[in-house]
C-alpha cells in the first residue's frame, strides 16, 4: 500500500519533469479525480493507502498528459469525453445518493433506540470510507462502492438492531489522546479513567524514574497512557486473562510504549518487584445485584469477569489494599477508580491498612470516582 502523499509528491515531481505548469495543482487534481474527493480535502487524508487500482489509474493519467502535453482536464474531456459540467453534475449525484444512505442509517439507528444516532452512523460511514468524521460530507461527492455499501448496512444493523457497542464494531477506542484496539476480550475505555491516569500523572510528576504496576490492565489503556506520558516511567500491567493480554500487548505495539511490559497474574501473585512508587488499578467493582440491571448490550458484549466484583464490589479494593503495602516503597501512592457509591468505603478500607493523606477526587458528573492514599 502507498499513502497518498506519497502518491501526491511523486505526481507533482513528474510532472515538473516535464515542464508542466503548476505541476502541484495538476497533480491535486488527477489524485483528487481518481480518488474522488474534492482537491481541497486532499490533505486532510494524506495518510490514507491507495489501492493498486487507484495507482495505476493515477499513472495513467500522468502518462496521457505528459504524452500529448496536455493538461488534466483536457486529457479528461479526450478519455472520457466528458466536459467540466458533466463531472460536476455527477459529482451533485452522487452527494445526494449519499446523504440520503447517510440519511437512512441514521433513522433506522433512531428508530432501534439508539441515542446520539447521528453521531454514531457518521462514525460508522468515516470508518468504512476512511476518512475523518468532521470532514465527511466533503467526500460524499464520490460513488460510494457496492462493497463499501454492504460493509456500512451490516456495521448499522449491529449497532442499531443487535446493540453491539459502536467501539466494538469499529474495533477501536480513543483514549487519553491515543488509539486503542477493543474487542470484546475487553472492556471499553471510559472517559472517567482518563481521570485516574491524569491524577496519575500529577502524583509521580516529581519522581525522576517512577515504577509503577497497573493491576487488572484489560485493554492496556492505562498502563499505555501513563507510559506515554512518562517516557522516563516504567509501568508493569497484570491481568488474570490470557485474551485481554494479548489486546493489551497489540496495543503496546500499536502506541510503541516500549516502556510498559505486561505480564500475567492474579492480582500480586507473580509480581516479584517490591519497590512502586504507585499501584494504580481499575479492578472489577459491580455488584452482582446490579450487573442484572446493566444495559443490554453491556451484559451482553462486555466480559462479565472485567466488571463485577464480590462482597458488594469491594473484593479487590480489600485484595489489593492489603497487599499493595508489601509492594510500595515508603511514600508511595496507591490510587483506584472505584464505583458511584464506593469512595467513603474503599477511603475506609485504605485507613484499616494504614493508608494516609486519603483523598477523594470527583468525576465530571461530581460522583466521588477516584480515592487515592499514600503509604507512611
Amino acid at each position: 500500500m502507498e499513502k497518498l502523499i506519497n502518491i501526491l509528491k511523486f505526481s507533482e515531481e513528474y510532472l515538473k519533469k516535464y515542464s508542466f505548469s503548476k505541476p502541484r495543482l495538476q497533480a491535486e487534481k488527477v489524485v483528487a479525480y481518481v480518488l474522488k474527493l474534492d482537491r481541497i480535502s486532499l490533505y486532510a487524508y494524506f495518510d490514507r493507502d491507495l489501492s493498486e487500482d487507484e495507482k495505476v489509474q493515477i499513472k495513467n493519467f500522468l502518462k496521457e498528459m505528459a504524452r500529448n502535453r496536455l493538461d488534466f482536464e483536457k486529457v479528461l474531456e479526450k478519455l472520457e469525453n466528458k466536459n467540466v459540467d458533466e463531472i460536476k453534475i455527477e459529482k451533485e449525484n452522487h452527494k445526494k445518493e449519499n446523504l440520503q444512505l447517510l440519511s437512512q442509517s441514521i433513522e433506522y439507528i433512531e428508530k432501534n433506540g439508539i441515542e446520539n444516532a447521528k453521531l454514531e452512523a457518521e462514525y460508522i460511514f468515516s470508518h468504512v470510507l476512511k476518512t475523518n468524521r468532521l470532514t465527511l460530507t466533503l467526500d460524499f461527492t464520490r460513488k460510494i462502492t457496492e462493497e463499501e455499501k454492504k460493509l456500512i448496512k451490516e456495521m448499522i444493523i449491529k449497532r442499531a438492531r443487535d446493540k453491539k457497542p459502536l467501539q466494538y464494531i469499529l474495533g477501536e477506542e480513543e483514549f487519553f489522546g491515543y488509539k486503542f484496539k477493543v474487542d470484546e476480550r475487553v472492556l471499553i475505555p471510559r472517559p472517567e479513567t482518563e481521570l485516574l491516569v491524569e491524577q496519575c500523572i500529577v502524583l509521580v510528576s516529581d519522581i525522576k524514574a517512577p515504577f509503577i504496576l497497573d493491576i487488572g490492565v484489560g485493554s492496556g489503556a492505562i498502563s499505555v497512557s501513563l507510559g506515554k506520558k512518562i517516557p522516563s516511567s516504567k509501568v508493569l500491567g497484570v491481568d488474570i486473562s490470557d485474551e485481554a493480554l494479548e489486546v493489551a500487548n497489540q496495543n503496546k505495539e500499536l502506541n510503541k510504549a516500549n516502556n510498559v511490559k505486561f505480564i500475567k497474574s492474579d492480582v500480586f501473585q507473580n509480581v516479584s518487584y517490591k519497590a512502586f512508587d504507585m499501584i494504580v488499578s481499575n479492578p472489577p467493582y459491580i455488584p452482582e445485584k446490579e450487573y442484572r440491571e446493566l444495559m443490554h448490550e453491556v451484559k451482553k458484549y462486555e466480559p462479565k469477569l472485567a466488571l463485577t466484583a464480590e462482597d458488594e464490589g469491594l473484593y479487590f479494593y480489600k485484595l489489593i489494599t492489603a497487599k499493595a503495602w508489601d509492594y510500595l516503597k515508603s511514600g508511595g501512592f496507591l490510587a483506584f477508580e472505584v464505583g458511584y457509591n464506593q469512595a467513603q468505603k474503599v477511603k475506609e478500607i485504605m485507613e484499616s491498612n494504614k493508608f494516609e493523606n486519603i483523598v477523594i477526587v470527583k468525576d465530571y458528573h461530581q460522583i466521588e470516582r477516584i480515592v487515592i492514599g499514600k503509604k507512611k
